[in-house]
């Protein structure tokens, strides 16, 4: 839901145009004659002219570059209000002009006309906002998906470091259950004997291929040994993990865990898990289970720190990025994030569409 800040207001004299350029987005609410009517029968148009936005489906880099130089934006000009002296003198209207875009307005008529509206501010770019918009098809995750201690409430999240946050996503093994502590029956240890003793004669018939034979429990210590082997290779990928990159935007990007499936460009949909942090460890949001967060990358639906911070991440693949102000909601915060603060992501990349 936007907010509304301060009043926003445009004298345009008849037969005129109005060049704007707005600092913050702006809600017109209303256009309507003045007080003296130079042309006490004239008819005035009030007309909008700005350049209409496009937005490309190719996920191709190269192309979309492309089709920008060859087709620049088009001029768009459409009608607000037709007003009549004595008849029709003002009209209300529900039309957002964006911040930093450059429009036109125009007076056709001899009359002056009066636009009123507020500026206003929309939480529009989280990226951890309403997913309500996103399609019925898209299919959540189950929380095997990612790791079972990244399900705590915010307050947990309070105070910790940073090398604990690169096994925030890992699978936490179940603890093998405590030998009982009463001692068994007679009967049991006569039943443990003999089962022990048929599994040691039962070794000793084993024999390898060249004929010798094979030791007692050897098939548990291959297993053991590969149980280890595995846990080497696991290690190793996460040793891969790479020192904080810094781009020269302020930007931070340090890859924890390096994914081995599609990667997002630039036009990607991808689906997201994420920890919001701010610089102290306290949390201000995340998506850890359910359906994850989806956005298309480099399309400006996101904060810049994430379009320019998640290209180049493969499925499976976790970072934390450390975002500074510029690059997230700047001097003017929204609802719970205060003005120029540098905000800290854990993120993981589930899916490339």
């Amino acid at each position: 839901m936007s907010v509304e800040l301060d009043v926003w207001s445009l004298v345009l004299a008849g037969g005129s145009d109005g060049f704007v350029v707005p600092a913050a987005d702006i809600r017109v609410t209303n256009i309507s004659f003045g007080e003296e009517l130079p042309d006490a029968n004239g008819r005035s148009v009030v007309k909008l002219a700005y350049k209409a936005l496009t937005a490309p489906d190719s996920d191709d880099e190269e192309e979309e570059e492309d089709e920008d130089e060859e087709n620049e934006p088009k001029l768009v000009t459409t009608v607000l209000a037709a007003l009549t002296a004595g008849k029709i003198e003002q009209s209300t209207l529900n039309v957002v002009l964006l911040e930093e875009r450059e429009y036109v307005l125009t007076n056709t008529g001899k009359n002056t006309v009066y636009l009123t509206g507020n500026y206003i501010e929309s939480p529009d770019q989280p990226p951890f906002g309403d997913d309500s918009d996103l399609s019925s098809d898209e299919e959540g995750y189950n929380l095997q998906d990612v790791s079972s201690d990244v399900e705590m409430d915010p307050e947990e999240l309070v105070g910790l470091a940073v090398d604990s946050d690169a096994s925030r996503f890992e699978e936490v093994e179940d603890e093998p259950p405590a030998k009982p502590s009463k001692r068994p029956r007679d009967t049991d240890e006569a039943t443990e004997g003999k089962a022990k003793e048929g599994k040691e004669k039962k070794s000793k018939k084993l024999k390898a291929e060249d004929g010798k034979a094979v030791p007692a429990g050897g098939d548990k210590k291959e297993k053991k040994e590969s149980k280890k082997e595995d846990k080497k290779k696991e290690d190793k990928k996460k040793s891969k993990s790479s020192d904080v990159k810094e781009l020269p935007n302020g930007l931070k990007i340090q890859d924890v865990k390096v994914g081995d499936g599609p990667e997002a460009k630039k036009g990607s949909r991808v689906g997201m898990r994420y920890i919001g942090k701010f610089l102290d460890g306290s949390g201000f949001d995340k998506n850890v289970k359910g359906k994850p967060f989806y956005f298309k990358v480099g399309k400006g639906e996101v904060i810049k720190g994430w379009d320019e911070g998640i290209p180049g991440m493969r499925v499976g693949g976790e970072r934390i990025l450390t975002i500074p102000p510029a690059l997230a909601y700047g001097s003017k915060g929204v609802d719970g994030i205060p003005a120029n603060s540098t905000l800290k992501f854990e993120v993981k990349l589930l899916e490339v569409k």
